[in-house]
């Protein structure tokens, strides 16, 4: 399957949406996109897939693809394909009430329809392999440490992430199913990277929730930290991928010298969804009943 099966959707009066239960499949459709994909790929593993559902939107030679997923750091959100069928399915499953949607630049539109974004931002998507990888050790400054993290030190974590005054909610597993490392100073944890998703079974990885304490800042600890993370899931891994975003050339400068080149842009954003349930169960019912007979909700458009 190629990026040409995921072309535009040209709008018709009915899109066909069923629910996609065939995990061959699913993947077959990932794997076309799979640097995108990477976040959707970890929930074909066996302790994420009961957690996710899956939407697909078909025409007459295009196909779409929600998931909307349960597991991992929070509720969340991915879309594939045309804009028109990923609006088709949001119209009648557009998930829990608050989520993360990653998407497709072109997807905007569909996501505005279906929810209210918040800190909607187009990420720059980078990638590295282990030929691409800088492996070579990071000199450290002097009374500088790095290690990995386990989940008996997720206090020590989310002191770190609420030291701008935000709310962290990290647990335990969700140190030790991820990947992540501290820089260490003076005793203190002072910088991070970890993981936002990692799959054993299609050995990909996404790096995320870098951090350096905002008094530590400048001093290149966030670049250890991402270098030792990457290092670590590179070891089980054959592609790790990361989003920064495209204004921060300090972040991207950092990342390149580690190894990892552009491969696109992305859409990341809080979302809230727009119709209510009764709205929504109506949208869902009157498709139901298009499609009777034929196994699937029609949706016009």
């Amino acid at each position: 399957m190629t990026d040409s099966m995921f072309g535009a959707l040209e709008s018709r009066d009915r899109i066909a949406i069923t629910e996609l239960r065939d995990l061959e499949r699913t993947e077959v459709i990932l794997e076309s996109d799979r640097l995108f994909a990477a976040y959707a790929l970890a929930q074909l593993d066996p302790g994420a897939y009961p957690h996710a559902r899956w939407w697909l939107a078909e025409g007459e030679q295009e196909t779409s693809l929600v998931c909307h997923s349960r597991a991992g750091l929070g509720d969340a959100t991915f879309t594939m394909g045309s804009t028109e069928g990923v609006a088709a399915i949001l119209s009648i499953q557009p998930g829990q009430f608050q989520t993360f949607a990653t998407a497709k630049v072109a997807h905007m539109p569909a996501l505005r329809e279906a929810y209210v974004l918040t800190g909607a931002r187009e990420m720059c998507r980078m990638h590295v392999t282990e030929q691409g990888f800088v492996s070579e050790p990071l000199e450290l400054p002097a009374g500088i440490s790095t290690y990995r993290l386990r989940g008996h030190q997720v206090r020590a974590l989310n002191r770190l992430y609420g030291s701008e005054g935000g709310l962290t909610s990290y647990r335990a597993h969700h140190v030790d199913e991820g990947c992540y490392f501290g820089v260490v100073e003076k005793g203190r944890l002072v910088a991070v990277a970890g993981t936002h998703s990692v799959s054993p079974v299609s050995r990909i990885a996404v790096v995320g929730n870098v951090f350096t304490h905002p008094d530590h800042r400048g001093r290149g600890y966030g670049t250890i930290a991402t270098h030792a993370t990457t290092q670590e899931l590179l070891r089980t891994c054959d592609d790790v991928v990361l989003s920064v975003d495209p204004e921060n050339q300090a972040a991207i400068s950092a990342y390149q010298k580690l190894g990892y080149i552009d491969v696109g842009e992305i859409v990341e954003a809080a979302a809230r969804r727009r119709a209510g349930a009764v709205t929504v169960g109506a949208r869902r019912l009157f498709a139901l009943l298009r499609g009777r007979g034929q196994r699937s909700a029609i949706v016009r458009r």
